[in-house]
């Protein structure tokens, strides 16, 4: 009888959880406010922003991921060229140089950590005062290319 009992009570306990309506989920964060990035696809990318020489020497190394729809942006105001290696950088990662208004002026896609030294350079050998670093492979799929715009939002 206790068996049967205690079987009645787990049965009812399993059916009584099952039917409660789901807890809510909190909001999962959006890329609606803070720096942004808005991609030629529509998809919007959260981005760190390089201020500092410190920030801007370190920029993605010893990362060994990076989230969903992220990055780092790189500002210039010196009006030179500023090419980029993946010293201790850990992923692959697709580098794109822009002109103040978002232009695409290059791109670097799939660019591979460097493994020994000296570890090669990359990027345009022309002046490009803005630099969007995303994991390897999404400028692609993002329809990032030489002569798209891409829209920053609260870079500066």
């Amino acid at each position: 009888m206790r068996t049967s009992f205690l079987g009645a009570v787990a049965l009812a306990s399993t059916i009584a959880c099952g039917a409660a309506p789901p807890t809510p989920r909190p909001a999962t964060p959006s890329a609606a406010t803070g720096p942004r990035v808005e991609m030629p696809s529509g998809a919007v990318y959260t981005v760190e922003i390089a201020r500092t020489p410190e920030e801007t020497a370190q920029g993605l190394m010893y990362r060994e991921s990076l989230p969903e729809r992220h990055g780092m942006i790189f500002t210039f105001t010196d009006g030179g060229a500023h090419r980029f290696w993946m010293k201790n950088t850990m992923i692959p990662l697709d580098m794109i140089w822009m002109d103040a208004s978002g232009k695409v002026l290059f791109v670097s896609a799939d660019t591979p950590p460097c493994v020994s030294d000296p570890c090669p350079n990359y990027g345009p050998e022309t002046p490009a005062p803005l630099v969007l670093e995303i994991a390897g492979g999404l400028a692609k799929k993002e329809g990032i290319r030489v002569g798209s715009t891409l829209k920053l939002v609260e870079t500066r």
